[in-house]
């Protein structure tokens, strides 16, 4: 199981889907409100057509069913007249019930009241459709059709209308949608724009609040004025204070150097004194490089230079050496010694001076080789190897693996070694060994030789 650090600053977030974007939603709303709305209007339209339609016709149908019975008794020799139009009037007498129920079978079962009859004609096939009003007495059964086929006619007529205004008014809400969404996004998505085309590039970003309306955009506007000058503020606060931290312990450490390379330069020092000299030298250049490179990392600023990864490796294998004191341990460099990244030495002193330190660290006996290849360097050892809790949170700041033991440090070389490939652009990995210890690996994505 291997650890990968961070490598660059989180991809910008993809767009949502069409749905999901505000101005999508206030189009998609017009449109399903005027298309509910128009639907609901064109339903409650036919809706009262068909009763009212319905109620008339029977209303004049019992009317005339009535008057139809009256003059039949009033005259029955003489077929009585309709005085409505697309009405069929028929009497059946006593003697001729048995007789229709042969012709119109239909017509023989039905109660008294308004009944509609539909169906197809068997010679032309075409659908008609028919109130049938029937009055029922022991001598006589009154009917009274009424032809409802151009009525049907004109339903369908009406609901192509009513679907096709629907159609209609759901364009025009889209339309209207769009228009209103337009409008009202456009000082969003003027905000927005001016939010992206910042970038840092000053010390203190231009007001936004003035330049809109004082409504809800311009809230958000002030909003976003009131949360940059406390950011402002806040990052002043830490420039400072960062360049002041880094100006106060250069001091010191310049004082080191200067005292320590005055008395390495004199004659007959013992060999002991010496070597704690040299080593005291070493650590004064470490924690030079070390400042150096969280003032860049605090300022998110790269540093200029180019480094020769064989040189900063053996440089600081000679300084592990120094402090093995009987250790069993080998510390070897193999590879290209050509290797030159885009760089400060300082970086990369830092970066790979933790992998280095770390293998030396927790390497009881046996060896570290450092290796350098085309575009990468390798750190491998022969200590107790990775746990899964380890490889997971390796870089996690704080975190101190479960070989660490007593050892000093606070568990941030790794979490600043991530920082730095994060800001460079390179990769870091560490991963358990073939058979035994662990494999760290330093890949330089800028790499040139």
């Amino acid at each position: 199981m291997s650890q990968t650090s961070p490598q660059a600053p989180l991809a910008p977030r993809r767009r949502g889907r069409y749905r999901r974007r505000l101005r999508s939603r206030i189009i998609l709303s017009f449109v399903l409100f005027g298309f509910c709305l128009t639907a609901l209007f064109a339903f409650a339209t036919n809706w009262a057509r068909m009763r009212v339609e319905n109620q008339l016709v029977e209303d004049v149908m019992n009317r005339n069913i009535d008057e139809y019975a009256r003059r039949y008794y009033h005259n029955p020799e003489v077929s009585p007249d309709l005085p409505v139009q697309q009405m069929l009037g028929r009497v059946v007498k006593a003697d001729r019930f048995e007789a229709l129920r042969e012709e119109e079978p239909d017509w023989y079962e039905l109660p008294d009241g308004i009944h509609t009859i539909n169906g197809r004609d068997s010679t032309t096939g075409e659908a008609f459709s028919y109130k049938l009003a029937v009055r029922k007495t022991g001598q006589e059964w009154f009917f009274l059709a009424y032809d409802m086929t151009q009525t049907i006619r004109g339903e369908s007529q009406l609901n192509r209308t009513l679907v096709l205004s629907v159609l209609v008014f759901s364009l025009l809400s889209l339309l209207l949608g769009w228009w209103s969404a337009s409008k009202v996004m456009k000082p969003v998505t003027d905000l927005a724009q001016r939010l992206r085309a910042y970038r840092g590039g000053v010390s203190q970003p231009e007001p936004l609040a003035p330049r809109f309306s004082d409504d809800e955009v311009g809230q958000l506007a002030q909003a976003l004025d009131d949360y940059s000058a406390r950011l402002t503020e806040v990052v002043q606060r830490d420039r400072e204070f960062n360049a002041d931290v880094s100006h106060e312990l250069r001091t010191p450490l310049a004082v080191i150097r200067g005292a320590t390379e005055l008395l390495l330069a004199k004659e007959g020092l013992d060999d002991k004194v010496r070597q704690r000299l040299q080593r005291i030298a070493r650590a004064e250049a470490q924690c030079s490089d070390l400042i150096g490179s969280l003032l860049l990392l605090s300022r998110n600023e790269r540093g200029q230079g180019r480094a020769n990864v064989a040189k900063v490796a053996e440089q600081l294998l000679d300084a592990h050496r120094a402090q093995l004191g009987g250790k069993p341990l080998q510390l070897r460099l193999e590879g290209d010694t050509e290797l030159v990244v885009d760089a400060p030495e300082a970086a990369l002193s830092v970066a790979l001076g933790n992998l280095i330190g770390n293998a030396v660290k927790y390497t009881p006996s046996g060896e570290v080789v450092v290796r350098i290849d085309p575009g990468q360097v390798t750190v491998r050892d022969t200590g107790p190897g990775l746990s899964s809790e380890d490889a997971a949170r390796l870089f996690q700041r704080g975190y101190r693996g479960t070989h660490s033991g007593k050892s000093l440090g606070g568990g941030i070389g790794l979490s600043i070694v991530s920082r730095l490939c994060a800001l460079y652009g390179w990769q870091v990995e560490v991963a358990p060994g073939e058979e035994l210890g662990a494999v760290a690996t330093l890949r330089f994505t800028a790499a040139s030789g």
